[in-house]
């Protein structure tokens, strides 16, 4: 899938976790999106804890700005996956992101939703 492709909506389930490595590739610099908005998009809205798995995974795959993904509310709950425990706060602030305490100041400013962003 090229960048100007939009990535499936449909429910392939081998092909889950590359389907959401694509819709991450695709947050703008400056932006979060949450595990929820990327399953809703994905068409499997209750599958956000699927999309946590993806993102656990993703430190293998290049290119995935894992760092961008936050829950619902604006929290880095995956925070422990990245090298120390100031990782993902340091890339989100390389991007522009402000963090206090764990979570995105202005979340609902940085959200970018990918139904919306994508249709």
């Amino acid at each position: 899938m090229t960048k100007k492709q939009k990535p499936s909506k449909e429910k392939p389930e081998p092909n889950f976790f590359e389907d959401v490595y694509e819709v991450v590739k695709l947050i703008p610099k400056g932006k979060v999106t949450s595990y929820g908005a990327i399953a809703r998009y994905l068409g499997t809205g209750m599958s956000a804890r699927m999309v946590g798995w993806a993102m656990n995974a993703a430190h293998a795959q290049k290119g995935v700005p894992a760092h961008r993904v936050v829950n619902s509310q604006g929290l880095l709950t995956g925070k422990h996956h990245f090298g120390s425990p100031t990782a993902m706060q340091d890339r989100l602030a390389k991007d522009g992101v402000k963090v206090v305490k764990d979570k995105v100041v202005d979340f609902e400013k940085r959200l970018w939703d990918p139904a919306k962003a994508l249709g």
